[in-house]
């Protein structure tokens, strides 16, 4: 049936099962919104900002597994989203993200926020494209919705000119694509792979985000526990592995090469999954792994494979599948030996295990523990606390897979708006974000969203009134520089003008606490959670300057 794009591109939106149109309205893209004010299938969640915006759309994604569909304005709108498209394209967010434009037409004129929206967007997405012709709208639109689902999953880009969608198509509308990427090596690649990690005096399995991408959490344990090796998570943030496995030992990957080359250096066998090694902002520029080891590299995308350093075996293959398969030729391969000293490891790990967190006497650690004892054992978090992440791991750990989320990509700001995407997801779920005094202040008119769209996530603000990580990368570089100590620069310093994150939130309709002292801290989680309506917690850790 002819009918205008702007109706076509949503009636495609709703046969693939999008529910949500998550953005922020301007002028270019008036026609499609205006159409979609027909339509109950569809709704348009407004956000302030577009990097709000965009962090929404990245938590629903994580969340739900499926395409998210981001709404942006112009070049402007695109370009206030970059930084959080980042973020995305770094964690494999299966966003959709679309774009207005003024019209083809108009294109030689140089007109007021023109810009080569495609050029812009392609640094930070998968794939980045502009609709011409208004016969190719919908198959553009179900390419991209391919694209950004088919592993590595990641954001896409398409720009829709205001003519092209006030232009009649006569496209039928289809659901589109989505691939299946299940897939094995040939048995005799998993049986070498056996070999390499068989016999093996000391072990290491290094994980990262293509094992929740492919559901191989249980696959991961049972192989780790056959070999008897510690696990740690390389751009990890997502339960790949339950937090509180015994063989877990925590995260490697984040800032200096040197933290994750000690962890690794005696490994004489290393099996990677998921995950490249090593993404540290200043890594290692020589091997971290010993002359003599053997490593064994999984990934469905072949790109991520020896990127860095060079590995014995890669096999581009569905993590879950070859997981699974590589533990049954284990069971043919182990020796008792073997198997002996795997159980030896094992149980070495689990007498080393707390039976609870420890509590340091810190305000942080008393408010986890009370929050930890009250909240469901199915609680959703979303965990940008970034300095205080440690203690919000002991006390809130990842345990079950879909149920924990971390930030990823190094854009800051998206605690808040993951949370909502999270909450929108899966409204019957208690869900808490976690950010910093920092962080939060990119993105805390993401706030207004939750209140508009009675979206009842809750929001803890670990308030240390500094960028309290600068603070201890630049102490790290002083160290490794001979430099003495010294005062922290004062642009790392929040403590002045005092930011009322409270009254802020308040101006945003949304109820919340100040938390100085122990003695308040059962009274704030208890208000909390209280009910399903946004509830802030300006949590005060240590003091900035």
């Amino acid at each position: 049936m002819a009918r205008q794009g702007n109706a076509a591109i949503i009636e495609q939106f709703i046969a693939d099962g999008i529910p949500y149109m998550f953005g922020n309205p301007g002028t270019v893209e008036q026609g499609f919104l205006d159409a979609l004010e027909d339509y109950d299938e569809l709704q348009y969640v407004l956000t302030l900002q577009e990097t709000v915006a965009a962090g929404i759309a990245d938590g629903y994604a994580r969340a739900t597994g499926r395409p998210a569909l981001l709404q942006l304005h112009s070049g402007v709108g695109l370009g206030n989203a970059v930084g959080m498209l980042y973020q995305a394209k770094r964690g494999h967010s299966p966003l959709v993200v679309i774009a207005g434009e003024a019209g083809v037409k108009y294109e030689a004129m140089d007109a007021q926020m023109a810009a080569d929206l495609v050029a812009m967007a392609a640094p930070v997405t998968k794939y980045a494209t502009r609709v011409t012709d208004p016969h190719s709208v919908l198959r553009v639109l179900r390419r991209a919705m391919k694209i950004a689902m088919t592993p590595p999953r990641g954001p896409v880009f398409v720009a829709l000119p205001l003519d092209v969608l006030d232009a009649v198509t006569p496209e039928p509308v289809v659901p589109s694509t989505f691939l299946r990427t299940e897939s094995l090596p040939v048995p005799s690649l998993v049986e070498q792979a056996a070999r390499l990690l068989a016999g093996a005096e000391n072990p290491i399995v290094l994980v990262g985000d293509g094992v929740s991408a492919s559901g191989g959490q249980a696959e991961l344990a049972r192989v780790a526990e056959q070999l008897g090796a510690d696990v740690w998570g390389v751009d990890f943030s997502e339960v790949n592995l339950d937090a509180r496995h015994p063989l877990y030992r925590g995260q490697l990957g984040h800032m200096f090469g040197e933290v994750s080359t000690g962890r690794v250096r005696d490994a004489d066998a290393v099996l990677i999954v998921g995950t490249y090694v090593f993404p540290e902002v200043f890594p290692e520029l020589g091997t971290p792994f010993r002359p003599d080891a053997r490593i064994v590299h999984i990934d469905l995308d072949g790109y991520e494979i020896a990127k860095n350093h060079p590995v014995t075996l890669g096999l581009v293959a569905d993590p879950k599948a070859t997981l699974a398969a590589l533990s049954g030729r284990l069971e043919d391969t182990l020796t008792d030996a073997d198997r002996a000293r795997a159980a030896r490891r094992l149980q070495r790990r689990r007498a080393e295990q707390p039976q609870r967190p420890a509590d340091d006497g810190s305000l942080l650690s008393a408010f986890l523990r009370e929050l930890a004892d009250q909240v469901p054992e199915d609680v959703m978090v979303f965990d940008e606390a970034l300095t205080a992440a440690g203690p919000l791991n002991a006390h809130l750990p990842g345990r079950i897979p879909g149920h924990w989320f971390s930030t990823r990509g190094g854009s800051l700001g998206v605690g808040i708006p993951g949370a909502i995407g999270i909450k929108l997801a899966h409204p019957d779920k208690t869900v808490i974000g976690f950010t910093g005094d920092g962080g939060s202040m990119y993105t805390f008119q993401a706030l207004y969203t939750a209140v508009r769209h009675n979206v009842g996530a809750k929001f803890v603000i670990c308030n240390n009134r500094s960028y309290k990580l600068l603070d201890l990368n630049i102490e790290q570089y002083w160290r490794e520089r001979g430099v003495p100590l010294h005062d922290h620069p004062s642009p790392f310093d929040l403590s002045h003008p005092e930011l009322g994150f409270t009254e802020i939130a308040r101006g945003f309709g949304v109820d919340g606490v100040r938390v100085d002292e122990p003695g308040q801290v059962a009274d704030a989680v208890k208000r909390m959670l209280a009910d399903d309506q946004p509830f802030l917690v300006d949590l005060r850790t240590t003091e900035g300057a």
